[in-house]
């Protein structure tokens, strides 16, 4: 017999317990260690809990998974006048079974780096840095319009041997032209040869904002009608035969008093050539959006995939969701659920239903 979704009484019960602990902990103010005027310290926490459900694509089944996909402990500061730092963890998928095996708690570093602003217009950063070259690559997983990021948007961590789009590294990054303009030019390690005498990797990047512009490290996703967002970026991606692209526009807009909308189109071409066998040359594109009902706050939203691999239908497929986030305390707390499809040109189309709760401060 075909089963779906099941349990749903259980395990709404669950997450309303986790929510209201989360609402009632909920701080308005800031916890910072203050030091002296240049240096401090705040600390922070991202929980996201999630339920899934995934029609199999071999039998009349499911995959069922409850489980934490994200339990981030973050630090960050300032040790020095215009001098930050930023250190997070990360124990990913915890619970999730994959492949007949429970995944355990495996902590990892996400991300550990200083950044020294010199001026508005040159900031240097330096140690385990998010290396993407296209919008959705460089969003804060805290501040995403949909459940999680593009399915493709981190087609390029495993053959440059990254750690879930992170690499070790420097990086420039500014803001000149009254913000207008952003630029980041970083060189990774990215794959060592065995005696690790191959050329770094290297990224660059360059976006425009027509309105307010998002100058935090990590893109900060929909902002529930705080800014007014409207950008154009592109990038490259290179180390030796391997070469990436992209190019894609981002808009947070509030509409009225009672709402606001979000949304972003990207598109990256890839080509691991020689360099990286296991990176066909493809073109993929991720589409997002979203309205943000301020009254009851909902958002409503949906996401598109496609990847087009060349030369072969091998890989092709699409993918969409449709869903709504109840955002009862914003970015801080807050409900999501979509239904989705995935649709391979040489396989069986097969269904995805997922819940997930979110915790955050920092």
């Amino acid at each position: 017999m075909r089963r779906g979704p099941i349990g749903f009484a259980r395990l709404g019960t669950a997450l309303g317990a986790v929510a209201l602990v989360l609402a009632a902990a909920r701080a308005d103010g800031q916890a910072v260690i203050k030091v002296n005027d240049d240096v401090n310290f705040k600390f922070g926490v991202l929980l996201q809990g999630q339920a899934d459900w995934l029609e199999s694509s071999t039998a009349d089944d499911w995959q069922q998974n409850l489980f934490l996909r994200r339990m981030r402990l973050l630090v960050g500061g300032n040790i020095a006048k215009n001098v930050s730092f930023f250190f997070e963890t990360d124990s990913p998928n915890l619970g999730k079974t994959v492949g007949g095996t429970k995944t355990g708690a495996s902590m990892i570093v996400q991300d550990a780096f200083l950044s020294w602003k010199l001026a508005e217009e040159f900031t240097i950063d330096g140690g385990l840095i998010l290396t993407g070259i296209a919008h959705n690559s460089l969003q804060s997983a805290a501040s995403l319009l949909p459940i999680d990021y593009g399915a493709y948007s981190f087609d390029f961590s495993r053959p440059t041997q990254n750690v879930t789009g992170r690499d070790t590294g420097f990086q420039l990054r500014g803001y000149p032209f009254a913000k207008k303009l952003e630029y980041r030019v970083g060189v990774w390690s990215g794959q060592r040869d065995s005696a690790s005498k191959q050329s770094f990797r290297t990224t660059a990047r360059l976006q425009y904002n027509f309105l307010d512009a998002d100058t935090g490290f990590f893109y900060s996703g929909t902002s529930l009608g705080k800014k007014k967002i409207l950008a154009v970026g592109a990038g490259c991606d290179a180390q030796k035969d391997y070469k990436s692209y992209a190019a894609d526009v981002y808009v947070d807009l509030p509409v009225g008093e009672g709402g606001a909308v979000s949304g972003q189109l990207d598109w990256i071409r890839s080509d691991g050539g020689e360099t990286f066998t296991n990176l066909p040359k493809q073109d993929v594109i991720y589409a997002e959006g979203g309205y943000y009902l301020k009254a009851v706050k909902l958002m409503p939203f949906f996401t598109y995939g496609n990847k087009n691999v060349a030369s072969t239908e091998a890989g092709d497929e699409d993918r969409w969701s449709v869903g709504i986030g109840y955002m009862a305390f914003g970015h801080n707390m807050n409900v999501k659920a979509a239904y989705g499809k995935i649709d391979p040109k040489n396989g069986k189309s097969v269904d995805q239903f997922t819940i997930q709760l979110q915790g955050f401060y920092f």
